[in-house]
């Protein structure tokens, strides 16, 4: 009877997980594959695929204007990735305390979370423009005039930073509120017993005790680095001169633009293939992290 018993329960749990199996092999696992199939013919979307091999990988290793991509998304993760941490980690901090209207602040610095990345490019667009954009009527009371952001090479990058930045803070600082509200009163009591100042408390127990949401917050922030394109498809396209002209807003130029899906597969795989490994070098360093 008790075989009886675990063979129903078995089957009825399979059941139940049948919908979710074919959900995630229909619209996870045969895209994944086809992609992977694709990555390694000449298709056009509209003729016969033909076969090539690995030339599309071959062509990508000499292709300039795949590792210029390369070179810019990861000018942007520089530049986006320190300063969300530190910003989400600050607001999170600052939220943590017992301040008048905390609910409120703490709902108003997550709405840019929830809101579309097509309303925060297009007021972003906006704030950044030469004419009549805020941002350049503030710089002027300073002396700063005449910013061409989004159309000058060497600025059009840091504007998407700062968008993206302003963005996502949000987001990074409910997952350190999370860690914070983890780490035991009876810590800072004690330091407050030998005397230690804010600072000495901030270093010694809340930054320690908050390595494993740190680690987290940070796959999680790098791996969306890679994945940019949202802010830059709306701001810039790619612009100016390909200035921003990241390895997603690549791909789909190539899929979509120039039709060469079994070339824009293959930079898909290998942008898959870099994600998958500073991941797992990020999973090997945990436990240095945690120690």
């Amino acid at each position: 009877m008790v075989g009886m018993t675990k063979k129903k329960t078995a089957f009825w749990v399979a059941v139940f997980l049948l919908p979710n199996l074919i959900g995630f092999l229909t619209f996870i696992v045969f895209p994944l594959l086809s992609s992977l199939a694709i990555s390694f013919t000449n298709w056009d979307l509209i003729s016969t695929m033909e076969f090539v091999g690995i030339y599309n990988y071959k062509q990508l290793m000499v292709d300039k204007e795949f590792w210029a991509a390369f070179t810019h998304t990861v000018t942007f993760i520089i530049g986006y990735l320190p300063l969300v941490m530190i910003f989400g980690l600050a607001c999170a901090l600052l939220l943590n305390r017992k301040v008048k209207l905390r609910a409120f602040f703490r709902a108003a610095y997550f709405l840019p979370v929830v809101t579309s990345w097509v309303a925060v490019s297009l007021v972003w667009k906006w704030l950044f423009n030469p004419s009549y954009g805020l941002i350049n009527y503030f710089l002027s009371f300073v002396g700063i005039e005449g910013l061409n952001w989004l159309q000058d090479e060497s600025l059009a990058m840091p504007a998407i930073i700062i968008t993206s930045v302003w963005k996502d803070i949000g987001f990074v600082m409910v997952l350190f509120l999370g860690g914070l509200q983890n780490i035991s009163t009876s810590y800072y009591e004690a330091a407050d017993i030998d005397g230690a100042n804010s600072w000495k408390k901030f270093w010694n127990i809340t930054l320690p005790l908050l390595t494993p949401t740190t680690f987290f917050v940070t796959i999680i922030s790098l791996i969306n680095s890679f994945q940019v394109f949202d802010q830059v498809m709306i701001m810039t396209e790619g612009g100016p001169g390909g200035a921003t002209n990241v390895l997603v807003q690549n791909i789909y130029n190539h899929a979509f633009r120039y039709f060469e899906m079994g070339y824009a597969s293959a930079m898909s795989w290998i942008l898959f293939i870099v994600i998958f490994v500073i991941t797992l070098i990020q999973m090997k360093m945990q436990k240095r992290w945690a120690d």
